[in-house]
């Protein structure tokens, strides 16, 4: 983004991560599903567990019925005092673990006004098996520690035969049951694992390909940026194609205001220079203090104006989106260029650089602030320049940088006049050609790239003059 001073800054602050959307969203979608999941395990589980009692439940009330038929059968056929014993021990073996000692299938038989049993199971040899009172209610069912120590649940029925009432209760170990329970609930958080995964695997995949037009837009854009396409592709999904048509519409806006800026800064510079010129012919056609003094005046109007103009033609440049350049190009050929003009007075002009850096900016930028410092450096050197070009990271901005650092062997400059060096119209040394523009010219036009121009001395032992300016680095 760009500030009101044309100085480029970072969209986002330095030091804080970009979020990815595409990690957003798979994280979101992937704990939602994860909780989901978790949610129907426990209530799959439960459903089973729950299906599970009722079907233990069932077996045991299948027990207790045939019981009650025995009891009734055989209190038909009793010859027993029906108040004392209506009804004699019932013998049923209905499934062969009532048989087996300790078997954890057990059943017994007692008066509902006694605790003591009267009839048991064989499976019991003996032991008690103590159940809870049935309360008020004709049956019950509920979980206790049988014979052994192992967990029985009991289902309890109440019935009367003649004026007796009578307890039955049929038991049987859980241990199964709960196994099976264990056995189903690992089978449940295995499937859905896989399930999970799965689900999470295909919503990347969703994510990914739902994304994809987003990875066009940033490609189309970045083309635009690096100067290799002039228009965003618009050729994608309905939800983000007006979006491309807006950023095709800021660039045609750009470019007509950056033109409409450019045809003022021609036309003011014509509408100034013709008349300045007329006036600077007429004063040096005439003789005496005042046409010296507005021949003076115009000299400096016409260097203040073309200061001003060529500061205001490169803050339009500065605007234009998806201008870029390669820096090796230009730089080579201005070291070509310095080494044709230099060549009489034996400077030599070495140049390096580390890496492919690309210039945010209009090559003729580039080329006008290096070729400045370049010029300057041989004016002033006495056998030999030096000029390296280096990537930069800047932490303050988060920004990628490059600097062009020029050096040279002349005579140098003390603190104080490396500071009068960059003041506009300022010349050290009247006896060297030029405006005392260009170094001023250089640190304007580095402050609007966002970049800087600092001077200093040279291990060379003479002026070592670094410029900072932005770098463009591909998507």
């Amino acid at each position: 983004m760009t500030s009101e001073t044309g100085v480029e800054t970072d969209a986002h602050p330095p030091g804080k991560p970009q979020r990815s959307l595409a990690a957003r969203l798979v994280v979101v979608a992937a704990v939602w599903s994860t909780v989901a999941l978790a949610f129907a395990g426990v209530f799959l589980v439960s459903l089973y567990q729950r299906a599970s009692e009722r079907a233990f439940d069932a077996q045991l009330e299948i027990h207790i019925k045939a019981l009650i038929s025995e009891m009734l059968e055989a209190g038909a056929n009793a010859d027993a005092d029906p108040v004392v014993q209506p009804v004699k021990a019932p013998a049923y073996r209905g499934d062969p673990r009532f048989s087996l000692p300790l078997s954890g299938w057990y059943w017994t038989v007692r008066r509902a006004d006694s605790p003591s049993i009267l009839y048991a199971s064989e499976s019991l040899v003996g032991d008690p098996l103590n159940t809870p009172p049935i309360g008020n209610g004709d049956s019950s069912v509920g979980f206790i520690t049988g014979p052994t120590g192992d967990e029985i649940r009991v289902l309890q029925q109440r019935i009367s035969i003649g004026d007796v009432a009578y307890v039955i209760a049929v038991g049987a170990a859980t241990a199964g049951f709960w196994a099976d329970v264990t056995e189903f609930s690992r089978m449940v958080t295995l499937t859905l694992c896989i399930v999970g995964l799965g689900l999470i695997l295909a919503i990347f995949l969703q994510v990914r390909v739902g994304l994809k037009p987003l990875s066009r837009l940033r490609s189309s854009l970045s083309a635009v940026r690096l100067g290799e396409a002039e228009r965003i592709d618009e050729a994608l999904p309905r939800e983000i194609a007006p979006l491309a048509v807006e950023l095709n519409a800021l660039i045609v806006s750009n470019k007509e205001i950056v033109e409409r800026a450019r045809t003022h800064v021609g036309n003011l510079a014509h509408g100034l220079k013709t008349p300045l010129s007329v006036i600077s012919n007429e004063a040096r056609a005439a003789e005496g203090p005042l046409a010296d003094k507005v021949t003076e005046q115009a000299a400096i109007m016409s260097t203040q104006i073309q200061h001003h103009l060529e500061r205001a033609r490169m803050a339009a440049q500065r605007r234009v989106i998806g201008v870029s350049c390669e820096t090796e190009p230009v730089m080579a050929r201005l070291i070509r260029a310095m080494g044709k003009i230099y060549q009489d007075k034996g400077v030599s002009v070495g140049f390096e650089q580390s890496g492919d850096i690309r210039f945010r900016g209009e090559s003729q930028d580039l080329e006008e602030m290096s070729g400045n410092l370049i010029d300057n450096a041989c004016k002033w050197a006495t056998s030999k320049v030096s000029v390296n070009l280096v990537p930069l990271d800047d932490p303050a901005t988060n920004r990628e940088m490059f600097a062009v650092t020029v050096e040279d062997d002349g005579p140098g400059l003390s603190p104080e006049e490396r500071a009068e060096a960059v003041k506009r119209g300022r010349r050290l040394d009247e006896t060297v050609p030029g405006t005392g523009l260009g170094l001023s010219i250089v640190a304007d036009l580095a402050a609007l790239y966002g970049g800087s121009l600092e001077l200093d001395g040279s291990a060379l032992g003479g002026l070592k003059a670094r410029l900072v300016l932005p770098a463009l680095m591909r998507a």
